[in-house]
C-alpha cells in the first residue's frame, strides 16, 4: 500500500515542472440568488451589505501505518461573513469561524475565531489602505485559494496564524499587476502561547513582534498565468528573527488549474514548533530549538471534466532542519515529509458553491537518526473521506 501511494505522489510531482484570500467566496457579481432574494421578491440589491455562511462536513476513516484507527463524523469549517461598503471609499469585511478558540489573545486582544476584521480606504483607483485584522500577504496559491475549498493544507501552511491585526497598502500598478506592502503582528498572544517550551533561557522578548511583508502579484498570458510571489521578515525575539520567502506559479485555462508552491522558512526560534517536538523523554529538560529551517514544495493539478464534476491530484514534499546548532539540536536534517492526495467533487447544481467530494489522502515520514536519538517518532498516516462544502449567500 505505502508503495503505491509513494508511486501516486510521484506521478503528482512529475505532472508539473493574499492559509486564504481576503476576497470573499460568494460575492454580488457571481449571480448567485441569496435567500433574501428567493424570499423577498422586492428585496433591494442596492444594499450595501452581504452575508454569506459557509459549511463544510465530512465522514472519516482514518489509519496509521496502514492500520485502522477510527471512522468518526467531523464538521471541518462553520464561518460566518458580512461584508459591504459605508460609500465608494469605505468597505468593510468581517468573518468568524466557528471551529477555533473564543478566549480573545492577550497582544491584538481577538480571538482566533476572528479571522476578518477590517476596514478597507480606497485612497484612489490605483491604492488602497486595509486596516484591521486580515490575512498575512504571502505568496503561493494553497494559502490564497479560500480554505473551504482546501481538503489538506501542508505542515508549512498549517502551523503559520495567517490571521493577523495590522495595516496593508494594495497598489495597482496595471490592470494585472499588484504590489502588496503589508506590517501586521507576527501572533497574536504572548511567547509561552506560541512556543510549546517559552523563550530559550536568555532570549529576551522582542520589543516589536511584527512581520513585515512585500508581495507581488501578476497575470500574464491573457491571465491564463497567475504569479504569487512575497517576501516576508520579522523578529521573533531579541536577536532573533524570522522570514518567510513563498511563491505561487499558477496555470488557469479552459477545465485545467495547475499550481506549484515553493515555500521556505528560515526562524530564529522554532516558531512552527515541529523540530522542538522531536524531543522526548530522553532530553532532561526540553527547550525551544533555535536556527530552523523548513521547505516546501506543492503540486497540484485540477480538471473539470465536466461542469458538475471536478477531479485533483496533489503532492506535497517538505523538509525541516536546523542550520545551526543550539543546544540539544545538532545541525543538518531532521524530517522529510511528503503526502498524496486525489479527490473527485460532485457539483449538484448550477451556479452553486454546495459540492460533495471523496478524498484519499497518504502522508508518510522519515525520521533522520538524530531526530530518533531525541526521542522523536512519527507514523504514516492514510485518510479517506467524504463529505459536502456549502456556502450560503444570506444577503
Amino acid at each position: 500500500m505505502r508503495k503505491l501511494f509513494t508511486i501516486c505522489l510521484l506521478g503528482c510531482i512529475s505532472m508539473f515542472t493574499y492559509a486564504q484570500t481576503q476576497r470573499p467566496l460568494i460575492i454580488p457579481e457571481d449571480s448567485i440568488s441569496s435567500l433574501l432574494e428567493r424570499w423577498i421578491p422586492n428585496y433591494n440589491k442596492g444594499l450595501s451589505a452581504h452575508m454569506n455562511l459557509e459549511f463544510a462536513s465530512s465522514a472519516a476513516a482514518s489509519f496509521t501505518e496502514g492500520t485502522f484507527e477510527e471512522a468518526a463524523f467531523n464538521t471541518n469549517r462553520m464561518r460566518m461573513e458580512i461584508f459591504g461598503s459605508f460609500n465608494d471609499k469605505f468597505s468593510w469585511h468581517f468573518r468568524q469561524s466557528f471551529n477555533k478558540y473564543s478566549n480573545p489573545h492577550s497582544l491584538d486582544n481577538l480571538s482566533s475565531s476572528i479571522e476578518f476584521a477590517f476596514v478597507n480606504w480606497h485612497l484612489s483607483p490605483k491604492l488602497n489602505l486595509i486596516m484591521g485584522k486580515q490575512v498575512l500577504a504571502m505568496g503561493g496559491y494553497e494559502s490564497y485559494v479560500n480554505a473551504i475549498k482546501v481538503r489538506e493544507f501542508c505542515d508549512f501552511n498549517n502551523y503559520i496564524a495567517p490571521y493577523q491585526a495590522g495595516v496593508s497598502a494594495v497598489y495597482q500598478c496595471s490592470p494585472t499587476q499588484e504590489i502588496v506592502l503589508q506590517v501586521t503582528n507576527n501572533r497574536s498572544g504572548e511567547d509561552e502561547d506560541i512556543y510549546l517550551y517559552g523563550r530559550p533561557d536568555g532570549i529576551n522578548k522582542s520589543k516589536f513582534p511584527i512581520i513585515s511583508t512585500l508581495n507581488w502579484n501578476g497575470l500574464f498570458a491573457d491571465e491564463t498565468v497567475q504569479l504569487r510571489y512575497a517576501l516576508s521578515y520579522g523578529s521573533l525575539a531579541a536577536g532573533k528573527n524570522l522570514m518567510y520567502i513563498t511563491a505561487g506559479n499558477i496555470y488557469e485555462r479552459g477545465p485545467v488549474l495547475a499550481y506549484l508552491d515553493v515555500l521556505y522558512a528560515r526562524e530564529g526560534l522554532d516558531s512552527h514548533g515541529i523540530i522542538t517536538g522531536f524531543q522526548g523523554n530522553s532530553q532532561p529538560a526540553a527547550v525551544t530549538a533555535q536556527n530552523t529551517e523548513y521547505f516546501t514544495l506543492i503540486g497540484n493539478v485540477d480538471y473539470r471534466i465536466h461542469p458538475h464534476w471536478n477531479v485533483y491530484v496533489k503532492g506535497v514534499y517538505e523538509t525541516a532542519r536546523v542550520y545551526k546548532s543550539n543546544g540539544p539540536f545538532e545541525k543538518g536534517s531532521y524530517r522529510t515529509s511528503w503526502n498524496a492526495q486525489a479527490c473527485v467533487e460532485y457539483f449538484p447544481m448550477k451556479n452553486s458553491e454546495l459540492l460533495i467530494f471523496a478524498h484519499l489522502l497518504y502522508k508518510g515520514y522519515s525520521l533522520t537518526d538524530r531526530a530518533k536519538s531525541m526521542g522523536g517518532s512519527c507514523a504514516d498516516k492514510q485518510r479517506f473521506s467524504i463529505g459536502l462544502v456549502y456556502s450560503i449567500p444570506v444577503f
